[in-house]
């Protein structure tokens, strides 16, 4: 097959010169291949994770060990798609370079969303810090999980979506949004029937 540049070329989903490896707060969502529900399933607005849900469920919340200027709010496994909050600190802090844990207050959303610039800045070399490098880990270990545990080799569809949350008010919006998909499943945009 011959490269065609004009039909092959996939135009990027990101804001144009936005750099993701600035400190802020990233609204991610993850789609399985062909949405087949590899997760788990809904019963009774209620989230049964199977045993890749589980795996799923481990790999996120290791990011921050892979990641340490990373922390991890609100996220949920659904049975084809994965939404999460990923926030990034502007600078290392605290012993091992671990940020402080979240109050439960709401103030680690605003203080992570002042430190936060709408500023368009110049990308860096290099994607070792970026949101794309932290969900191109995640991916991958759940693929491998995947792929030494089942016969499924495809377990992703390319690529994710993203959403600079840049206000408290969006945060909140969002965060509820997560929390509440397992009892709206019914009328979510990736919900299949079986």
């Amino acid at each position: 097959m011959t490269y065609r540049p004009n039909s092959h070329h996939r135009k990027s989903i990101r804001l144009q010169g936005y750099d993701y490896s600035q400190a802020g707060m990233y609204f991610i969502t993850l789609c399985t291949h062909d949405r087949l529900p590899l997760f788990g399933e809904i019963v009774e607005a209620e989230m049964i994770l199977n045993n890749a849900g589980i795996e799923a469920e481990k790999c996120w919340c290791a990011i921050p060990e892979h990641f340490p200027s990373v922390t991890l709010n609100e996220f949920v496994i659904m049975p084809n798609h994965i939404h999460g909050i990923i926030a990034i600190a502007a600078n290392y802090v605290g012993a091992n370079n671990y940020l402080p844990l979240n109050d439960g207050t709401g103030s680690g959303a605003k203080d992570l969303l002042r430190l936060h610039s709408n500023k368009l800045q110049p990308l860096k070399h290099g994607t070792s810090r970026t949101i794309g490098s932290i969900v191109r880990g995640f991916k991958i270990g759940v693929t491998k999980w995947y792929r030494a545990n089942t016969d499924v080799h495809d377990v992703w569809q390319r690529n994710y979506y993203e959403h600079i949350i840049r206000s408290e008010d969006s945060y909140l919006k969002i965060a509820e949004y997560i929390q509440n998909n397992p009892l709206q499943w019914q009328e979510d945009n990736y919900y299949i029937s079986k």
